[in-house]
């Protein structure tokens, strides 16, 4: 049982062999949205009914949290409380917030309750006390090689940049578009002129999976200018689409991009070089795009994420049958 709240995550998590419980409302809205309209998912990914949830309850092996309301919900919901009498571990999508080297987590004073994190840099900043913790790198699904490479441009994917303006460098994109075209795709880009004006910025609009894959892959570049983030998903893709790439060394982009595949730097200088350089020479471009597709599918492949999950839930259901089987039995009454 889970909730749909990270849709790439999720759309990675359901291909695996488990049946997943999608808790869903007549409203839909966050804490029911069952399956989402725009993405393909297996029919494994059932949803279910707060009723239909109660009535299967017992057949549940696993509650895979994303958000700390999401305990009393699965207690309210099948009559079972996580990490008491049903599995559970709480997936930390994200940085922390705040006051980030003191950060303490939501699971902070819980020990039965695993924290699995999508990057070891959230290990490293998240204050998790004595909660079990666990890093499960993310998985993406392969969109293929498609590099052209045609567009002697730049293509960046950033989520809402006006509201989080800083957080995904949206303040840093003039400066970039100083050296080379940039074209912004992503959720709330149409509203980009709000936070900056440039004429080399180009707004994409927020284009279907597939579709934004493609003209993804038209550009000679990607620029992934996000500063505080787990790990941009869209990084992970435009590597898997055989682009070379050009990131601020923050976060877990410091460690994921190999020699070879792009520059990462925090000079600003440097990254601009970098864009240069790749416009300049498309063979160059080419040769570290597939530096790049070769090390996103090796370290994000789909089966390697599943892996990773089945021996996690396995390890976490059959533990918890047999301290089940070591608790003290009732003695039945004399007759």
């Amino acid at each position: 049982m889970h909730w749909h709240v990270h849709g790439s995550w999720t759309t990675a998590f359901v291909q695996g062999r488990h049946t997943c419980l999608l808790p869903v409302l007549p409203e839909r809205g966050p804490w029911g949205g069952g399956r989402p309209a725009a993405w393909d998912w297996p029919a494994r990914a059932e949803e279910a009914t707060p009723e239909q949830l109660r009535e299967r309850a017992e057949a549940i092996d696993a509650v895979v949290l994303q958000r700390p309301e999401e305990i009393e919900l699965t207690e309210r919901w099948t009559g079972r409380r996580p990490g008491v009498d049903l599995p559970a571990v709480f997936v930390e999508h994200n940085t922390p917030k705040g006051d980030v080297p003191t950060s303490r987590h939501p699971m902070a004073d819980r020990d039965d309750i695993p924290v699995v994190h999508v990057t070891h840099f959230n290990v490293l900043m998240w204050d998790t006390g004595r909660a079990p913790v666990r890093v499960v790198e993310h998985g993406v699904l392969d969109p293929g090689d498609r590099y052209t490479g045609e567009l002697d441009r730049a293509a960046v994917v950033v989520n809402e940049p006006v509201r989080r303006n800083r957080v995904t460098g949206t303040d840093l994109l003039a400066g970039f578009a100083d050296t080379v075209g940039l074209d912004v795709y992503g959720i709330g880009s149409e509203r980009l002129g709000e936070a900056v004006r440039h004429p080399g910025i180009a707004i994409g609009g927020d284009l279907p999976q597939d579709r934004l894959h493609t003209e993804m892959a038209r550009h000679r570049v990607y620029l992934h200018p996000v500063r505080w983030t787990s790990l941009g998903l869209s990084l992970i893709e435009a590597m898997m689409l055989g682009m070379p790439v050009v990131a601020l060394a923050t976060t877990e982009a410091a460690v994921d991009v190999p020699a070879g595949a792009g520059v990462v730097a925090t000079d600003l200088r440097v990254l601009r070089e970098g864009l240069r350089t790749y416009r300049d020479d498309p063979e160059l471009a080419r040769a570290a795009g597939a530096t790049a597709r070769a090390s996103a599918l090796a370290r994000h492949g789909v089966d390697r994420f599943l892996a990773d999950w089945d021996l996690l839930l396995d390890e976490l259901i059959e533990g918890d049958a047999a301290e089940r089987a070591r608790e003290p039995r009732r003695l039945a009454p004399a007759v």
